[in-house]
């Protein structure tokens, strides 16, 4: 099949927030970078941790989060297949307890209005990742919503096209 028209669309910058919010913009930018300290103090792999990104920022629709997720986790070790997969991780075999738990956790803060985290999705990371990991596990979600949500809104960063 042959498409009439297959040139890229582009989607426009609404808002150059790091432009109009820079003392905001470096102070996400900060508690990113506490987020990942704690991650690793707590031993939370690091491709876990870019799937735990990855998964928040494909609930929040947030393009350039996904695109910048998804190279990183395949950069520090984590197969296309299971990037490919994370969407619909309950229904695949790919991936651990402890992975499900925490996607698991993922998910119901990132729909923190839709679920209020139900008491077993939490025990279920801290029996995983204990009470530190889980922690910091937290810290990581609260950080890249925070990301998606200036990203969604303000479309502030584009993807660029990378050749196949």
């Amino acid at each position: 099949m042959t498409l009439l028209n297959d040139s890229l669309v582009p989607v426009s910058t609404r808002l150059d927030f790091d432009a109009l919010a820079p003392v905001f913009s470096r102070a996400v930018n900060q508690l990113d970078e506490a987020a990942t300290q704690q991650l690793e103090l707590a031993g939370i792999d690091e491709g876990l941790r870019e799937l735990v990104r990855l998964r928040a920022s494909q609930i929040n629709g947030c393009a350039y989060c996904v695109d910048l997720h998804s190279r990183t986790a395949r950069s520090v070790g984590v197969t296309a297949q299971r990037v490919d997969a994370l969407a619909v991780w309950r229904e695949s075999g790919l991936f651990t307890a402890a992975q499900r738990a925490a996607f698991a956790l993922t998910e119901d803060v990132t729909r923190l209005s839709e679920t209020h985290v139900p008491e077993g999705v939490l025990a279920e990371a801290v029996a995983a990742f204990g009470e530190e990991g889980v922690a910091a596990l937290l810290s990581l979600i609260i950080a890249i919503n925070v990301w998606n949500a200036i990203g969604v809104t303000t479309r502030a960063w584009s993807v660029a096209p990378r050749s196949a």
